[in-house]
């Protein structure tokens, strides 16, 4: 009798993929988040939302376009900016170009806490990430994750912008 977990699911080499990238996929949020709460007393989402205002123009997106980069929902984006702006680190005003959107703006208070965040946050990517692989290693994680990506969504995530001087010029999402 044929084993058909493996003759109908997936190969001995594939389970042991899958299985490696789906622990990953668990364990480095868990490590993100717990990293930064304590540093910075952000979750990895939040830091997230602060980090991509910080790199956009004049500190502003969006609200559609930030929900779009953090993979959420517009309700669970705006529950998190809502916790932010309680501590002033994110100001929301409509859109002047037009009313229909909302834009959300880092505040100075921002910019301090996601200088703050950052070095941590930093070391331990470079720590549990970056520090283990090789160049090409590395540049295989990068186009690996990539394909990964295309194929769940055809569009990009974030990504710095070359030669924006590390700003995102989209901001029309």
């Amino acid at each position: 009798m044929a084993d058909t977990r493996t003759t109908a699911g997936l190969d001995d080499e594939e389970l042991q993929t899958w299985a490696a990238l789906a622990t990953l996929l668990e364990w480095l949020p868990a490590a993100l988040d717990a990293q930064l709460q304590q540093d910075a007393g952000l979750t990895h989402f939040e830091y997230g939302i602060l980090f991509a205002l910080a790199d956009a123009p004049d500190h502003t997106l969006r609200m559609s376009t930030l929900a779009a980069y953090a993979n959420s929902s517009l309700s669970r984006l705006s529950r998190a900016v809502s916790r932010l702006e309680s501590r002033d680190w994110i100001t929301r005003a409509p859109d002047p170009d037009d009313g229909r959107y909302t834009l959300a703006t880092l505040t100075a208070a921002g910019v301090t806490k996601v200088d703050h965040a950052t070095p941590g946050h930093v070391q331990l990517v470079r720590r549990l990430v970056l520090g283990p692989l090789t160049q090409p290693q590395a540049k295989q994680l990068r186009e690996i994750s990539g394909r990964i990506m295309r194929g769940i969504r055809p569009e990009d995530g974030w990504t710095r912008a070359a030669g924006a001087g590390g700003k995102d010029p989209q901001r029309t999402t």
